[in-house]
């Protein structure tokens, strides 16, 4: 299964659910790579803390090896590093990426994330990418290297009118370039459930046919001290609410 976590808005908690859901994938027995192709490095840094400035090599020399046509290049898995969890491995982000972006672009480089994938997808169980707040070459190239697609929503309308751009960016992916590419699912992120308006927000998404998820993700100050001392959810407080709530949205997505 190879799924990407994308949202063109910011601070919607995406590499928030990738890193967690990867981690409860590797806590159930899984072997799991997370991919982070997002230059602000919050995935790789949510799991390595400061650790994650020694590790190499990173995915800013790996896109750095597309550029420069090597005849023996690095395979894929030189780029794939242990995380203090088991069955989770991670590919490490780098600010270089956002440098990187336009020379990738001129040289038509959007294939090749996919052939990586395809390769290391005979090693890994699950494969998540953790992508840019951008519809931009890393964030497409993610979309067309991936089964599935899953988008957090965080129920505010600015949220919900980039959404519709959102869903018509994946169609245009999925009828260009990724056939197999499906929407499976929007995360209701956030949610509050004793508000009105997130509620009237979410039941207006799924009577407009949008593949809303049934298990939503409250908000927490929990994931605050989750996130400070590189602990996902699932391993920092099994038994709190929001773990058992990303617990439940990883076994909807399962079943599916």
């Amino acid at each position: 299964m190879k799924r990407v976590i994308f949202n063109q808005k910011g601070g919607v908690g995406k590499s928030t659910i990738a890193v967690n859901l990867a981690a409860i994938a590797a806590q159930q027995g899984k072997k799991t790579l997370l991919i982070d192709i997002d230059p602000q490095c919050n995935a790789s840094r949510y799991l390595l803390g400061a650790a994650m400035n020694a590790v190499a090599p990173t995915m800013g020399a790996y896109f750095e090896q597309m550029l420069n046509f090597i005849v023996f290049p690095k395979p894929a898995s030189d780029f794939v590093h242990p995380t203090p969890f088991e069955n989770l491995s991670l590919m490490v982000s780098h600010p270089e990426l956002g440098d990187l972006q336009a020379k990738l672009e001129s040289r038509h480089k959007i294939y090749k994330l996919r052939d990586t994938l395809t390769e290391l997808a005979q090693d890994f169980d699950e494969i998540v990418v953790d992508t840019p707040p951008a519809y931009n070459f890393f964030t497409q190239s993610a979309l067309i290297a991936a089964d599935r697609c899953l988008i957090p929503f965080d129920c505010d309308d600015f949220s919900r009118q980039a959404l519709y751009t959102l869903v018509a960016n994946v169609a245009e992916i999925k009828a260009d370039h990724n056939p197999a590419l499906v929407i499976e699912g929007i995360i209701v992120n956030q949610f509050q459930a004793r508000a009105r308006l997130p509620q009237r927000r979410v039941d207006e998404l799924s009577a407009e046919g949008l593949p809303v998820l049934a298990n939503k993700l409250s908000s927490s100050i929990r994931i605050r001290e989750s996130h400070d001392r590189n602990l996902p959810m699932i391993h920092l407080d099994p038994r709190h609410k929001l773990s058992q709530e990303m617990l439940a949205l990883y076994h909807e997505l399962q079943a599916a």
